[in-house]
């Protein structure tokens, strides 16, 4: 098959020999950089990011792949910069990506010394193309190994990537129930009236050009791991040498009546998120459950919806999480837009008019009019046709995994929301984490393995939400912190909060605060104990604060 071309703003490895059409121009002296210093420059009104490592300059694309933060405001650590907004790690020698969600490298540029003086040479033709894609191989004839991804989401699709960039020459089978191809789903409580097109991660040519097979509205309903054998739900048998499960997780309903009631919704796909966007302009709006979607959706309708309530089963919004001073913080910015919040409470029945939502009643006795509800309070794991197989798992029914990703059974590995794993940065604790760059992070891992390159998953957890156009970020696990050091304060929205236990930092969140977060992730991902003593310090220096 001949080569397709690359989509716009990507490029395969170009060829560092090519001097030809090179744009060259003095940025900076050799001394206005120190060891573990970086900055922006221009080269011909182009951003590059300058770097310099172990008394060498290094110069790269300098907007993240991911959304195209400036990296240059980011967190450098040795080799690896780290993205201020989303966590995504870079490798600033080679431009290779190292951590996600960023899902393909920086361009690199040429530097040279001369007379004290750094020079960067940039490739004309590439000076628009912020990102390279990392070289793929294909299939290879005569090669029967085949890898089955059961799951169309972050995982599956970091795992083909990894197969196809170690340069793995079997079948790939990716198989989902969904009909898109992988999406970008932290997009859909952020965007709701987004085109199924503008949020896929990989366009179609580029599963052709890779060997990538993707079945599309194809669920699995039973696997034999005996016979390696997955049945799916046309009746199909397909067998596999190695398997990745990560078919994820599903919204839970309420268990009340009413709940076949139209404009009863709850989001899972870019079908729902469009159908809860049109439903809810101009009407009364429901919503049950305080998560984080459950935050964002209220953030996202707020100039578009009548009026809206939230009713949580807790005091707070995610109080578990965050704590109950973001919580508080998070329901004052949404109540002085007139949400109003019906807390320590619970859904009890849904009245309907001629087959349509017409009122909410609540455990309290309250009735409130909603001509949409929208219920967001919890997930379960997609594992109903792993039932009966020799998969172990844990009382939620999430598959539990070691720190390869590996099942209980051979050649069977799990990963993403299905999966429950031991946490590297929390002493190998066993858990589950929903997070988009935590799910794809274990799709490299288990390719890796698959192919007998023996690595463990290192990732620390960095999540984002955004309210009100205001982005929170959080990085590590902060599950039994016992105490909370604050910089910043919450009237000015800019704070950054540790969460401490056992007298060390276990995670961050913080407002206006980068990259005091990516600080922090970077920190507990090498395993650098960020102390108690440290966090209350008014020496943040280490947080590398622009």
């Amino acid at each position: 098959m001949s080569a397709t071309k690359p989509p716009r703003g990507e490029l395969p490895d170009s060829d560092p020999e090519d001097s030809s059409e090179e744009l060259t121009q003095v940025v900076c002296l050799e001394s206005d950089l120190q060891d573990g210093q970086m900055m922006e420059v221009e080269v011909g009104h182009h951003s590059v990011l300058l770097a310099r490592t172990e008394g060498k300059y290094s110069a790269l694309g300098n907007q993240c792949t991911h959304y195209g933060a400036p990296l240059s405001k980011g967190f450098l650590s040795g080799h690896r910069v780290r993205c201020p907004w989303h966590g995504a790690c870079f490798n600033v020698l080679t431009g290779d990506m190292e951590e996600y969600p960023g899902m393909d490298c920086l361009p690199c540029h040429k530097v040279e010394i001369q007379d004290s003086k750094v020079y960067v040479s940039v490739n004309k033709k590439t000076l628009r193309q912020e990102k390279r894609m990392k070289g793929m191989g294909k299939a290879v004839p005569g090669v029967n190994h085949t890898i089955m991804l059961l799951g169309g989401g972050a995982a599956s699709l970091s795992c083909a990537e990894i197969l196809r960039q170690e340069r793995f020459g079997g079948r790939i089978i990716m198989a989902t129930r969904d009909d898109l191809l992988p999406y970008d789903k932290t997009r859909l409580s952020k965007v709701m009236n987004v085109e199924s097109e503008t949020i896929l991660l990989r366009r179609r040519e580029f599963f052709h050009q890779y060997d990538i097979e993707v079945w599309l509205r194809k669920e699995a309903l039973s696997i034999d791991t005996d016979k390696k054998t997955v049945t799916f739900d046309d009746g199909s048998v397909q067998n596999y040498d190695q398997l990745l499960i990560s078919t994820g997780c599903r919204a839970k309903g309420l268990d009340i009546p009413g709940m076949k009631l139209d404009n009863v919704m709850m989001l899972e796909t870019p079908e729902d998120a469009r159908r809860i966007h049109a439903a809810c302009t101009g009407t009364d709006v429901v919503l049950v459950g305080t998560s984080f979607v459950g935050m964002e959706v209220a953030s996202y309708l707020l100039d578009k919806s009548s009026s809206i309530t939230v009713i949580g089963s807790s005091e707070l919004p995610y109080q578990s999480t965050l704590g109950r001073e973001i919580g508080k913080f998070t329901m004052m910015m949404l109540s002085d837009r007139n949400v109003k919040f019906y807390m320590n409470d619970n859904v009890t029945e849904v009245k309907g008019v001629d087959g349509k939502v017409k009122e909410v009643v609540l455990k309290s006795g309250k009735v409130i009019p909603a001509d949409v509800l929208i219920v967001g309070i919890g997930i379960l794991a997609n594992s109903q046709f792993l039932q009966g197989s020799k998969i172990a798992m844990d009382s939620k029914h999430f598959v539990i995994v070691d720190k390869y990703m590996r099942t209980s059974v051979p050649d069977v590995f799990c990963g993403g929301d299905l999966a429950t794993f031991p946490l590297a940065m929390a002493k190998n604790q066993l858990v589950n984490i929903g997070h988009w760059q935590m799910a794809q992070a274990h799709g490299r891992i288990v390719a890796l393995n698959m192919l007998n390159k023996t690595t463990e998953l290192n990732s620390v957890p960095f999540y984002w939400t955004v309210l009100l156009g205001k982005t929170i970020r959080y990085a590590g696990y902060g599950e039994g912190y016992t105490e909370m050091v604050m910089k910043g304060k919450f009237e000015d929205r800019k704070f950054l909060a540790l969460y401490i236990k056992d007298d060390q930092v276990i995670a961050a969140a913080g407002l206006n605060y980068d990259p005091a977060v990516s600080a922090v992730a970077e920190r507990l991902v090498t395993g650098n104990v960020i102390t108690k003593d440290e966090a209350q310090s008014d020496d943040l220096s280490w947080l590398q604060l622009s």
